[in-house]
C-alpha cells in the first residue's frame, strides 16, 4: 500500500496542520505496517501557478522554457502519484477563508479533464477509486462549523470535500482543529480534540 503524504502550510514547525498531518500518517502506518509513504511540501517545492504557457504545452506546442518543462514534469509526478496512492492526508490550513495558493496550484494540476474525470452523457464523473481514503487535517484560527456565526464564510473545507468528490473521492475523514487563534488554552483543546480524533480512526 501507498500513502501520499501532503503539506501546505507556510507556517513550518509552528504549523498545527503540519502537526496533524504528521499525527495521521505515524497513525496510519501503525494500523498498516509496510506502508510506503511519499511526501509532498508544496511549500518548500510549490509548483508554478496557471499560465497561457502552460495550456499552450498541453495543446502541443514545443516547450522550450527550461523551467516551465520542470514545472510540467512536476504536474504530471503530481497526478501519478494521487493515482498510486490507496491514502492520501492533506494538510489543509484555511487562508483568508479558503485552502492555500500553494495548494490551489496541486489541485490545478490533478483535476484534469479526461485524467481524473470526464463528461460524459449525464454529465461530469470522477475517474480515480473510491475505494482510496482521504483524511484531511484542517486547521483554522476562528469557528466556521455549521451554525457558527462565520460559517458563511467557509470556503475551506466545503470546497476540497467538493473537488475530491468530483473526480472520485469520496471516502473524506475531516480532523478539524478551530478556534486556534483564541489563546494558547483553546488551541491546546483543539489539537488535543483532533488528536483524539485521529487516535480513534480505525483500519
Amino acid at each position: 500500500m501507498k500513502l501520499l503524504h501532503i503539506d501546505s502550510s507556510v507556517l513550518g514547525a509552528g504549523s498545527a496542520s503540519r502537526a496533524l498531518t504528521a499525527d495521521i500518517v505515524a497513525h496510519q502506518v501503525k494500523l498498516h505496517p509496510g506502508l510506503e509513504v511519499i511526501y509532498r511540501d508544496l511549500t518548500s517545492d510549490a509548483a508554478l501557478h496557471l499560465s497561457p504557457a502552460h495550456l499552450a504545452a498541453w495543446q502541443g506546442q514545443t516547450v522550450s522554457d527550461e523551467q516551465l518543462g520542470a514545472d510540467l514534469t512536476k504536474g504530471g509526478a503530481y497526478l501519478q502519484e494521487l493515482f498510486d496512492a490507496d491514502i492520501i492526508v492533506l494538510g489543509a490550513p484555511m487562508y483568508n477563508f479558503s485552502v492555500p495558493s500553494q495548494l490551489k496550484a496541486w489541485i490545478d494540476r490533478v483535476v484534469v479533464a479526461g485524467k481524473t474525470f470526464r463528461y460524459g452523457a449525464n454529465g461530469p464523473e470522477g475517474l480515480l477509486s473510491s475505494t482510496k481514503k482521504v483524511f484531511i487535517a484542517s486547521s483554522r484560527g476562528n469557528v466556521y462549523t455549521p451554525g457558527s456565526p462565520n460559517a458563511p464564510f467557509e470556503h475551506h473545507e466545503s470546497y476540497l470535500t467538493s473537488v475530491l468528490g468530483f473526480v472520485g473521492l469520496t471516502d473524506v475523514t475531516v480532523v478539524r482543529a478551530e478556534g486556534l487563534a483564541f489563546g494558547p488554552e483553546a488551541r491546546q483543546a483543539a489539537m488535543g480534540k483532533a488528536r483524539e480524533q485521529i487516535a480513534a480512526i480505525a483500519a
